[in-house]
């Protein structure tokens, strides 16, 4: 029985991490072949060739970013782009969801921030229960005047699923940054801790201490 359960172990290990990038690469392609909708009717690849083939949704997602990012980087294009902000502004829902959404996509695509880089230590949802968190900013506003200390903004997602959490302002030097990198700290939240990162090395710490300016 030792034998067989063992033998079962290993082939859960083989199959599950595929069967879960199998499910989650066909929602996503799923969800981008959608965009063949946006072509009429007489240029889609079912009336074309009289079939569907799965990923041509992909591509033209694709062009789609691409040529809008063309648009959007030349003079005209910003011009377009402010227009089109300044014509949301004036929809009272609209204007308040469009520019939280734009500033937080700023925020993680940007090359020079720290949003969502590194993996902190806090106590929470008590004194004495760490939980891991991602830092967001340490730009907290008025915020910041009220508190009457130094204060930084942590997201800490729920687990199994990251996509849920709490937005915290916490004290800086309650804080404790980690060196495990985002990576590492998502699949320890995903495995509600079975996966556990192994602590940096002294040699790895001297490397990123020699690196720091």
């Amino acid at each position: 029985m030792l034998l067989l359960r063992r033998y079962l172990v290993a082939g859960l290990l083989v199959w599950l991490p595929l069967v879960a990038v199998y499910l989650v690469v066909r929602t996503l392609v799923r969800w981008m072949d959608s965009s063949l909708l946006l072509l009429p009717l007489q240029y889609r690849p079912e009336t074309l060739l009289g079939t569907t083939i799965p990923g041509l949704g992909v591509l033209l997602s694709l062009l789609i970013l691409l040529f809008t990012g063309l648009v959007a980087a030349n003079l005209f294009g910003r011009k377009l782009v402010r227009l089109w902000e300044r014509l949301l502004a004036r929809i009272p829902l609209v204007r308040s969801v469009y520019s939280a959404v734009k500033q937080l996509v700023e925020t993680m695509f940007s090359d020079n921030g720290d949003s969502f880089r590194k993996v902190v230590l806090v106590e929470f949802p008590r004194r004495g229960l760490w939980t891991l968190g991602f830092l967001t900013s340490a730009d907290v506003g008025e915020a910041q005047q009220k508190t009457g200390c130094e204060v930084l903004n942590v997201y800490i997602p729920t687990t199994p699923n990251p996509t849920g959490g709490y937005f915290v302002m916490v004290p800086k030097e309650e804080v404790q940054e980690l060196e495990m990198s985002v990576d590492d700290g998502l699949k320890m939240l995903l495995s509600m801790g079975a996966i556990v990162p192994p602590p940096a090395k002294p040699e790895d710490e001297l490397a990123q201490a020699e690196a720091k300016p």
